[in-house]
């Protein structure tokens, strides 16, 4: 009898399975809030276009250096009363949730950056434990059921964090439109309820949820190991990054190619509606204002065809295959990106931003499930933690050089940059495609469908 079988963990029932999985329905709400509305912060108090990548530079550096340590410190907590990956949920959420309060407070580009470098630290502290959270509670006959519950939350979340100042405006008829060095009310009250869902949210999922103990037979010598000091834990992140398996070095560039597309819709799609699409001038303006706040209300619609999709696509993963389906993931995300400058009709960005939300869908697992086997069962939390830097790597050379680009190449034209983002994507599909082996045998394709339920990610 193996150790799996003796500390097989009981089901949960559907309600134990929804509350471990609320606190995801916040930090993706977090997300998004920041993700839809950072741009037009930015260029509210005063940036130009040119600025935005150095300004959005806080997200990928912090998960470059927290996620791998939170990985690892959190393979190795356990408390009686708090748990295993609890407190790290804990923390994330109360400090996140404040500096969602302060944003939109911002009275400099300076204290901007500088609250999204703190939401940024402790969202990532809130976000990287989820990922085994799942693992941890569930027994393998419900592990597929927890992860699509995980999914389901990651679009809800999105989706309605994304829409808010639209609703905000056209609902609640708050201004949408404010003078330079101010935030409109719309997006400031949209920060206010995303503060509140971010805490309310995490926190309900630590209250209604108990950890098992770890069930490692090594955890007692990985804690020892872990006491010898920040030295001993860089030792042990340094020799699993060159030591990574040769399956995850290739998915590992795919990312690499696949982030810089959702990275530059980030920075300036909603900008970009707001002035090639709309007409407007600047962020006083209120055909501007009007713009920015229909491109976030397509950037929701977008995790709503994301929640929708995600539900099928195990079944296209188990027909097709990996990486073929994520390969033709890429190219509709590809195709989304690139039409946008076509758009004459607003209404038509809802079938940009459908390519986009499926190319999500697959983001979210495919890379994960095509690790799957790969890694050292011991040290899932430190390679997960390094499969981030290859997300965050191409943001910070997008941060740190594409200024320049959109300045002396560019003209500053933001759906141009939005285009080169697809047409990165469709080279990462076709390094998919075209490196990753997937096995022949036909009982290991037909595990397809599990192991993508099985490593969904935010």
């Amino acid at each position: 009898m193996t150790l799996k079988t003796i500390f097989e963990n009981p089901k949960l029932t559907l309600a134990q399975i929804i509350n471990m999985s609320v606190g995801f329905f916040g930090i993706q709400f977090g997300w998004d809030l920041q993700r839809a509305n950072m741009g037009r912060i930015y260029e509210n108090l005063g940036a130009n276009p040119d600025q935005v990548p150095l300004l959005f530079l806080a997200a990928p550096l912090t998960g470059l250096l927290v996620q791998p340590v939170i990985g690892y410190l959190s393979d190795r907590t356990w408390h009686p009363k708090w748990g295993r990956r609890r407190p790290y949920f804990m923390i994330g959420a109360i400090v996140s949730s404040i500096a969602l309060i302060f944003m939109p407070h911002s009275s400099a580009l300076w204290m901007a950056a500088g609250l999204l470098w703190i939401l940024d630290v402790f969202g990532n502290i809130a976000m990287e434990p989820f990922r085994a959270f799942v693992t941890d509670k569930l027994p393998d006959s419900q592990v597929n059921r927890g992860f699509i519950m995980q999914s389901m939350m990651i679009g809800l979340g999105g989706s309605v964090a994304s829409a808010l100042p639209w609703i905000m405006n056209n609902v609640f008829h708050l201004t949408n439109t404010a003078e330079k060095g101010n935030i409109p009310e719309n997006v400031k009250f949209s920060f206010y309820i995303g503060a509140f869902f971010f805490f309310a949210a995490v926190l309900w999922t630590v209250f209604t949820t108990k950890e098992y103990p770890p069930q490692d037979v090594d955890f007692k010598e990985k804690v020892k190991e872990s006491n010898k000091g920040f030295g001993g834990g860089a030792r042990e992140i340094f020799h699993a990054l060159r030591n990574m398996p040769k399956r995850m070095q290739i998915v590992s560039l795919v990312q690499f190619f696949t982030w810089p597309g959702l990275f530059l819709m980030w920075f300036y799609y909603t900008t970009a509606v707001a002035v090639n699409v709309f007409g407007g001038k600047d962020a006083a303006d209120p055909v501007y204002a009007h713009g920015a706040d229909f491109g976030s209300l397509t950037l929701a619609y977008y995790s709503v065809i994301t929640f929708l999709f995600a539900l099928v696509l195990p079944k296209i993963a188990d027909t097709l295959g990996r990486k073929t389906t994520h390969a033709l993931c890429l190219i509709c995300g590809a195709i989304g990106l690139i039409s946008v400058a076509w758009v004459h009709d607003k209404n038509m960005l809802y079938l940009c931003m459908t390519g986009v939300g499926i190319a999500w869908a697959s983001i979210l697992s495919m890379p994960y499930a095509m690790l799957s086997g790969s890694l050292p069962k011991d040290k899932i939390g430190i390679y997960m933690g390094i499969f981030n830097f290859f997300i965050v790597l191409p943001e910070i050379i997008a941060s740190l050089g594409f200024g320049w680009l959109m300045r002396n190449v560019l003209n500053n034209d933001r759906l141009l940059a939005v285009q080169i983002g697809g047409g990165l994507m469709i080279l990462a599909a076709i390094i998919c495609y075209l490196f990753i082996r997937e096995p022949k045998k036909t009982d290991e394709v037909l595990t397809s469908k599990l192991e993508v339920e099985e490593n969904r990610s935010v």
